[in-house]
C-alpha cells in the first residue's frame, strides 16, 4: 500500500497588494497578489507580548484568477485555500539559485472589506453567480506551471459580520 502525502496550505489574512492579472499563451487567466498573516505568543505569561508578520505568495487560474482581479483590494481580509508550489531558478546576475514559494489557490472567501471601502454594488450575487457558473464549467487545459482552480467565492460585508450574535 502506497503512503499517502498531504499538500494544503489554509490562511487568512489582509492582501498586501491589488491582484495583477496576465494571461497565458493560451489565454489562460492568472492572478497574483500577496496576503499576510500574522502571530503573536509570548515566552511565558509573565513576558512581553511578540507579533510576527509573514508575507504568501497567492497564484490563482482561470475563473478564480478573475474573480480575484475583479473582487479583491488591498486590505481585505480573505481566506486562502490551497497548495504549496515552490519553483527554483539559477539567477543569471550572480549565479545563486533562488527559490519562491506560494500557495496556489483553489478557493478563496472574502471575509471583510477595508473600512474605506464599501461592499462593490453587486459583489455577492456576482460571487454566487460566477461560483455557479465555474462548478459548471468543463476544466479546458490545464498550465504546466500550475493546476486550473475551481472557485469558491463567498464576499460578507462588515455589517453582515456584525450582525451575527456571537
Amino acid at each position: 500500500m502506497a503512503v499517502r502525502s498531504l499538500n494544503k496550505a489554509m490562511i487568512i489574512g489582509n492582501l498586501t497588494r491589488d491582484p495583477e492579472i496576465r494571461y497565458t499563451s493560451k489565454g489562460t487567466p492568472v492572478a497574483t497578489f500577496g496576503v499576510a498573516t500574522n502571530r503573536e505568543w509570548r515566552v511565558s505569561e509573565e513576558t512581553e507580548k511578540h507579533e510576527e508578520a509573514e508575507f504568501h505568495n497567492v497564484v490563482a487560474w482561470s475563473k478564480l484568477a478573475e474573480l480575484c482581479n475583479q473582487l479583491l483590494r488591498k486590505g481585505m481580509k480573505v481566506y486562502i485555500e490551497g497548495r504549496l508550489s515552490t519553483h527554483n531558478w539559477d539567477d543569471a546576475a550572480t549565479g545563486k539559485k533562488m527559490y519562491r514559494t506560494e500557495i496556489v489557490a483553489d478557493d478563496m472567501i472574502i471575509l471583510s472589506y477595508p473600512r474605506s471601502m464599501s461592499t462593490p454594488t453587486g459583489a455577492v450575487e456576482q460571487g454566487e453567480a460566477a461560483v455557479e457558473a465555474a462548478a459548471q464549467a468543463p476544466i479546458v487545459e490545464e498550465p504546466s506551471e500550475a493546476p486550473l482552480s475551481e472557485p469558491v467565492v463567498n464576499p460578507v460585508a462588515d455589517e453582515e459580520l456584525k450582525d451575527i450574535p456571537f
